[in-house]
């Protein structure tokens, strides 16, 4: 599980398949309302403030985005502070509400540290995707933008292939596009094999 902060009151984690697993939550629970969605909540809220300092208190806003294949992104952005006649009203377990909505990502993002990586993932994901794909670079590293409409199967071996050359992002399109730098805006994919075969 991996924490940034977005600015003082927005922080992002990233969750991986595996710290789902390893807490027996599945995919499907975020959308629940079940205590180990919640102990997980409480474990993200903690690492929060140990890593960063942010704490929380008053109004919550979280947003779920399910990543294909990869984990989910969680955004938590928090309210107004609540003043201390508020505080006296609540129970030690009302400190916060949560405003919670999820949202299914219909993208697959990798970043790569180096040019020459992202070159060899296409390479060798050539065998199953041959089209599209979208390349920016951003903070002196460059990513990948898959739609994930093409079949599952071959959508699993995709990522599991770029997962050996790079790792997922949790980065927005919407940001690279802003801040980054357009270097394929279509068929990245085929002009990286195009040019560097």
């Amino acid at each position: 599980m991996r924490v940034e902060r977005l600015s003082r009151d927005k922080i992002r984690f990233f969750l991986s398949l595996d710290d789902l697993m390893d807490r027996g939550i599945e995919k499907e629970d975020m959308w629940r309302d079940i205590p180990k969605v919640h102990e997980l909540f409480n474990d993200m809220m903690d690492q929060a403030y140990q890593e960063l300092g942010f704490e929380i208190s008053g109004p919550v806003a979280v947003e779920v985005f399910a990543l294909p294949a990869q984990g989910m992104v969680v955004v938590v952005t928090r309210g107004r502070t609540p003043s201390p006649s508020d505080l006296d009203e609540l129970d030690g377990d009302e400190m916060y509400e949560l405003e919670v909505t999820l949202e299914e990502s219909d993208q697959v993002i990798f970043q790569f540290n180096d040019f020459e990586d992202l070159v060899q993932a296409a390479k060798s994901l050539s065998a199953l995707i041959r089209e599209g794909g979208r390349v920016y670079a951003y903070r002196g590293q460059y990513f990948l933008v898959l739609d994930t409409e093409m079949e599952l199967k071959t959508l699993q071996q995709g990522i599991a292939v770029l997962s050996e050359y790079g790792e997922a992002s949790t980065i927005t399109e919407h940001v690279l596009e802003e801040y980054g730098k357009t270097i394929w805006e279509k068929d990245g994919i085929s002009g990286i094999l195009h040019y560097f075969s």
